[in-house]
Parts: structure tokens; sequence; C-alpha cells
């Protein structure tokens, strides 16, 4: 049997949304065999555009395509430095196609190749949003007459719309919220919510790490009673040692891990059983491959899966989700973020979801194809990020 090995490697960047995407793209020296992955960092795609094809490209011409795990491995190895979003977006999406390929040789969907289903469908959670606590349960009722059962909901946008903010003169512009202010107004939208959508439908809620540490394990006893699904991102990775403070003061479900790249941010946190789900953004760390590894790590330890999947994950991220999700014994919930008609166009194959369940559509490997005409009528457009440039009432930098 002929080896089959890696022709040629495209970078493909769309925006056919409000999202920069970034999708990889193997073509392999069996005429028509390709595979598409994910290696979409939207704040910082034309690093990861060179990444892939100044480095990875170079590397990767020749190698045999089945040698999955040798090829992650040394991608990862190959720079020296390592563990950073840019290199692991890139390695990702390599990594993403590899078995998106292997499951087209094998004539199954990626599901099937990781121990098969566990699940027919992945709950998936929505997010509904407002300026008050009335337009969030509004938002709330929404989500629920369209079957689902898990909502994460938010009022103003992360940190909130502060209200009376006083800058010093000469402040600069920025996306400014006050902590104090914002955890004053998403107890009372909490406790609203709940008192009027009742106790069938699953909360969440995203702190974004907008609060400094004793103010995060202050938010998440205060909100125990109002019995949420989960919290997510309490704290920021550069302040994990804290977690240990919130499991001792409450029992609130924590998710966390969206910013994680190095394996020593999500490694203390699972065997030390401080937080329940894992959110890890699949193309930030490496892709299938280390992804499949941590859940079963996590399994191990009774910590959920729950993948980071905003709209700035691409249908290709979101499929892969997916496989994961059918197969992890310990999958929690999927977040979605409801794609448009236009992305179902440009990405044929997207994962659908119907009355809160996503489905598969049981095609080999990832089961999604791109575009690539249509893609490119939507070119990704060059923008200074505003809602990172998060700032305090005073003016000082923050983190986003």
């Amino acid at each position: 049997m002929a080896v089959v090995t890696i022709k040629d490697v495209q970078t493909i960047m769309t925006q056919p949304g409000g999202s920069r995407l970034v999708v990889v793209k193997i073509i392999t020296s069996e005429p028509g065999l390709y595979g598409l992955g994910c290696a979409t960092f939207t704040q910082r795609i034309h690093a990861v555009h060179s990444a892939i094809e100044k480095h990875l490209k170079p590397f990767l011409i020749g190698k045999d395509v089945s040698r999955i795990e040798e090829i992650w491995q040394m991608s990862m190895v190959h720079s020296y430095w390592r563990n950073g979003p840019v290199l692991s977006n890139a390695v990702s999406g390599v990594d993403q196609a590899l078995w998106d390929i292997k499951g087209k040789q094998a004539g199954m969907p990626l599901y099937q190749l990781l121990g098969g289903k566990c699940r027919e469908a992945a709950a998936v959670y929505g997010h509904a949003g407002g300026s008050s606590p009335e337009q969030v349960a509004d938002s709330v009722r929404r989500f629920m007459d369209e079957g689902y059962r898990y909502i994460r909901i938010q009022m103003g946008g992360y940190g909130g719309e502060a209200s009376k903010l006083v800058k010093p003169d000469g402040t600069p512009e920025g996306a400014y919220f006050d902590p104090r202010e914002y955890v004053r107004h998403a107890l009372k939208m909490i406790e609203h919510v709940r008192s009027h959508v009742g106790d069938e439908v699953e909360l969440l809620h995203d702190i974004h790490e907008r609060l400094v540490p004793i103010e995060a394990v202050q938010f998440a006893k205060d909100v125990e009673p109002f019995k949420l699904f989960f919290l997510e991102d309490a704290l920021a990775p550069e302040d994990l040692e804290w977690f240990h403070h919130i499991r001792q003061q409450c029992c609130t479900p924590i998710a966390m891990g969206e910013l994680f790249n190095n394996p020593r941010e999500w490694q203390p946190l699972i065997e030390g059983k401080l937080i329940d789900f894992i959110r890890m953004h699949v193309s930030q760390m490496g892709g299938i491959t280390p992804a499949r590894n941590v859940a079963a790590f996590a399994n191990m330890y009774g910590v959920r899966t729950a993948w980071h999947g905003p709209g700035d994950t691409s249908p290709v991220g979101h499929a892969a989700n997916l496989h994961l999700d059918l197969w992890a014994p310990n999958f929690g919930i999927q977040e979605w973020c409801r794609f448009s008609e236009l992305i179902y166009e440009v990405f044929p194959g997207t994962p659908e979801v119907r009355n809160g369940y996503m489905y598969p559509n049981d095609q080999p490997g990832l089961g999604i194809d791109i575009n690539e005409e249509l893609a490119a009528k939507y070119p990704c457009q060059d923008i200074v990020e505003q809602w990172t440039q998060t700032r305090l009432p005073d003016g000082s930098p923050t983190r986003p």
C-alpha cells in the first residue's frame, strides 16, 4: 500500500461573519484527498498565517499523513519554544486536518476513530443577553422556546455597562467597566432571571476574568443560591491558586480554560478537583490530539468537558468539538454560537442544532468542507480590536 504524503499546506482566511477565521487545508499525494482544520486566533490571524506558511509548511511537505501523533509531537518542539497561542493554533489546524484525512481514509466519522459514540448528539448552550434583567429574562424565554435547556446569561456584555463612570481628565479611549458595579448588577440580574424563568432551565454565567481574585471568590459564593450550571472564567490564568479558596467557600460549579495554552495550567486544576468543567479552545491548545488526551485525563477525576465554542471558532473547529463531544464519556455541555445561513453556505456540513442538541452528519472525517470561491468573497478585514482594550474607571488597562 502506497504511503500517502503531504503534498501542500494551504492557509485560508475568510470573514463571512463577525470574526476573522483561519482554516488549514492539507492536500495529499492521493488525488482528491484533503483535510481541513481550524487555526483561528482571530486577534492575531496574520501571525498564525505566517507560522503556517513560513515555518510549518516547509517542515510538513512530504510527511506521511498517517503519523498524526509523531507530526504533532515534533511540530510542538520543532521551534524549541512552545505552548504559545500562535504556534498552538497553527499546529491545531494541521492536527485537525490530519484527523479529517484519517477519517476519510477509513470511511468513518472522526468520533468512530476516537472510540465511537457515547451519545447521539451533544447538548448545547446559547447566549442570552440584554441591557436589563427583564430583557435578559425575555431573551432566555426565547431560547427556551427554541428548545434550549442550557443558557448563558449576561447583561451589557462582559463586565456589564458602567453607568456612573468618573474618569480622570485626559483618560484614553477604551472599553471601560466598573468591577464593583458589575458584581452588584450581575447578581441582581441572575436572581431576577432565576425567579422568573424557574428551575427547569440550566443557567450559566461568564465572569470573563473581569474581577480581582478576592472579588471572584465572593461572587462565586454570592451566586451559589441561584444554582448555576457553571460559573465560567472566574479567575485569570495568572491566578489559578485562588481556585482553592473558591472551593473552600462554596459549591458553585466552576468552568475554566479558554485562555489556556500550557498543560501546566489545566493539569493542577484537574488533579486537585478544583474545577468541574474544562473548556479549552481546541485550536488554542493544539488540536484534537491534546484535547482527546486531556478529556481522558479529566475523566479520571470526574471533570467534564465544555469546549470553547464562540463565533471566533471556525465551523471546522465546531465540527472538531462535536466529534470530541460525541465520544467523550465525561462530556458536559457544548457552547454554541448559532451561525448565520451564509456560514452554512461557506462551510457545507457545519453542524446543525435541533431542539438544543447538536447533531453530526456522519460523513467521513470531520464531515465539513469549505466553498473556497465563496469564502474568497469575504476577505478578512484588518482592524484594531476595541473590546480587548479594556480599562478600569481610572483608565488603568485590565484583562478583557
